[in-house]
């Protein structure tokens, strides 16, 4: 039996393809989002389908997950972003007990039971300051590579505190250090550290390993180090962390019949 996760994140559109008989990824594909999404995900659908040479008709189910999830017309079923990265990081990772995911808009931490079951998480949406929209302010400001900003970040020697809660005015704080003359590497670190204190606040207490990080900034080697420091302990990062919730929501796809009207409700 084969399924498809797509998740329809704030700055990509993810896919994911998962043969149930076989347990085994067969497709991924990814593509930055816009303003045409419903186009955009059926393109890069197709485009999976057709690398994988997979029929569209062999594909028993399709569940949709992230911001644009509702808009992934062809889409069987939907389920949250929350669901579907706990369901995606107990198959890549079974042992783990605490979740952080770092998005383009958004953060999450998640806490895990016995079986890959959510106990509690805490979501931040409102704020691009603690989110990889940040690291593309800081790469613009500082005409970087964004794949080298970990390469960077450790070059530096003091890191800059960066004090501003909102990226606007961090920005507008990123300038400012610019023109004191202090090196792009302690502004990197800075901007590193100031996302991993913002995980660490949201979190509110302690959390429990083993920890696994998730999304497209767990690409950041830089943001694995300053995770680590601000949250006092190991942090292990997930293969593929971009497409952790595209493969939660195809491993989810196999519980929903697409028989069903409406399929699931969203959990």
């Amino acid at each position: 039996m084969i399924c498809a996760g797509i998740d329809a994140g704030s700055r990509a559109i993810k896919v994911v393809l998962f043969d149930h008989a076989r347990s085994l990824v067969i497709g991924r594909g990814l593509a930055d989002q816009g303003v045409a999404q419903p186009r955009l995900a059926e393109e890069i659908y197709a485009e999976t389908l057709g690398k994988a040479g997979i029929d569209r008709a062999e594909v028993r189910c399709v569940v949709a997950t992230g911001y644009g999830r509702n808009r992934v017309g062809f889409a069987t079923t939907t389920f949250t972003e929350i669901t579907c990265h706990a369901r995606g990081v107990f198959h890549l990772a079974p042992e783990t007990r605490s979740i952080v995911e770092i998005g383009g808009q958004d953060s999450k931490v998640i806490r895990l039971e016995n079986g890959g079951r959510v106990r509690d998480f805490a979501m931040n949406d409102r704020c691009a300051a603690g989110t990889g929209r940040f690291l593309e302010v800081l790469t613009a400001r500082l005409d970087a590579d964004w794949s080298k900003l970990g390469e960077l970040s450790r070059q530096s020697r003091r890191p800059a505190l960066i004090s501003s809660t909102c990226v606007v005015f961090a920005e507008t704080e990123i300038i400012g250090l610019l023109a004191e003359g202090v090196p792009p590497a302690d502004i990197a670190a800075g901007v590193q550290n100031s996302i991993a204190t913002r995980v660490m606040a949201m979190a509110g207490r302690p959390l429990e390993a083993p920890v696994l990080f998730t999304g497209g900034v767990a690409l950041q080697h830089g943001m694995v180090r300053a995770l680590e420091t601000a949250l006092n302990c190991s942090v292990r990062v997930a293969p593929e962390p971009q497409f952790t919730g595209a493969l939660g929501a195809a491993l989810l796809a196999a519980r929903t019949s697409p028989t069903d009207e409406g399929g699931q409700p969203e959990s």
